[in-house]
């Protein structure tokens, strides 16, 4: 029987996960809803975050988390691939978020976000909280945390917070990082091409992207303010991607969600010659193969393995050989 690559290039350490590219996030019913039609249509290429903190009302917390629990179990959910954020931890309902979210669709929550975090010490107490009631509510299965970075403090702590266990991903809160600095970066920092450009933005992109991929983790990129312009949309994703190796995007606005894919997609011709090298790989039972004059080996099979896994969960085609041989069948 052949082996499938998570079996044999992963011994002994953490598989890099494998996340949409992109994360749209709503506030309210409605907007969910039509996310949720959405993703749909186009697959699980995206994951739909329902916005617990900012989303709700002022004193409708509970009201609003409750809902959320009711799109997540909802039949519109068709692959599991909806989180939820929840209240930050200076916020007296943020305990509560977890124990009506938990308590009520924890087996079908695809992860948790926790928003402005100050520090490693944040994080690590909300991810406790986390877990005690997941405990509390008989879940047999540790949610993941994807956690929010856009203070001074997460920024300097952002290697501590993603080495954390449990945490997924780690996300730039542009907006609020720039207010944080009372002025000293130009509001133009917030947009491009200044997001890209700012010494202390840039700076901060490249120590949070470096800090996940250094753990193990995905780093998530800002949205754009961009909701019209597929043109700049695309630009925004593709620098993120290919400038700071930001893996996934934020999304705000559905028009949004496909140029973000697109930037994201690796390239078509990597993807084939993936393919080639992992199913001769197999063939091989995994040992050192020659692909068109280069020696290969497990080093170089992770690469592509996680290649393919990108090309599949930004919704490319993928050889019909290779789909058979590591996309089918229980678990892939």
């Amino acid at each position: 029987m052949s082996l499938h690559p998570a079996q044999v290039l992963f011994a002994g350490e953490k598989p890099f996960p494998a996340l949409p590219a992109v994360d749209h996030y709503a506030g309210a019913e409605k907007l969910m809803m039509k996310a949720l039609k959405l993703q749909q249509e186009l697959g699980p290429v995206f994951d739909l975050t329902c916005d617990c903190e900012d989303g709700a009302q002022a004193g409708a917390e509970a009201e609003h988390a409750q809902m959320v629990v009711e799109v997540v179990n909802g039949a519109e959910n068709h692959f599991g691939r909806v989180g939820a954020r929840i209240h930050d931890v200076t916020h007296p309902h943020w305990q509560r978020d977890l124990e009506i979210l938990v308590g009520g669709a924890g087996r079908r929550l695809a992860f948790v976000t926790i928003p402005k975090v100050r520090s490693a010490a944040d994080a690590a107490e909300q991810i406790r909280g986390l877990r005690r009631v997941e405990a509390a509510c008989g879940l047999e299965r540790a949610l993941p945390v994807h956690v929010l970075i856009e203070t001074h403090g997460a920024l300097r702590e952002a290697w501590e917070i993603a080495a954390l266990d449990g945490v997924e991903s780690i996300d730039f809160g542009l907006m609020d990082f720039v207010s944080g600095h009372h002025g000293a970066i130009p509001g133009n920092a917030m947009k491009s091409p200044g997001q890209f450009e700012h010494p202390l933005v840039v700076r901060a992109k490249a120590d949070i992207a470096a800090a996940a991929l250094a753990n193990g983790v995905v780093p998530s990129h800002n949205v754009t303010t961009e909701l019209q312009d597929v043109a700049v949309i695309r630009n925004d994703a593709e620098r993120a991607r290919r400038e700071f190796g930001f893996l996934r995007m934020w999304s705000i606005h559905p028009n949004q969600i496909l140029p973000i894919i697109a930037a994201m997609q690796p390239d078509f011709s990597e993807v084939e010659e993936a393919a080639a090298i992992l199913c001769a790989a197999q063939d091989n039972a995994w040992g050192p193969i020659r692909h068109q004059g280069r020696l290969h080996d497990r080093a170089s099979y992770r690469y592509y393995w996680e290649l393919l896994q990108r090309a599949r969960n930004t919704g490319m085609e993928l050889p019909g050989e290779t789909r058979q041989r590591f996309f089918t069948g229980a678990g892939h």
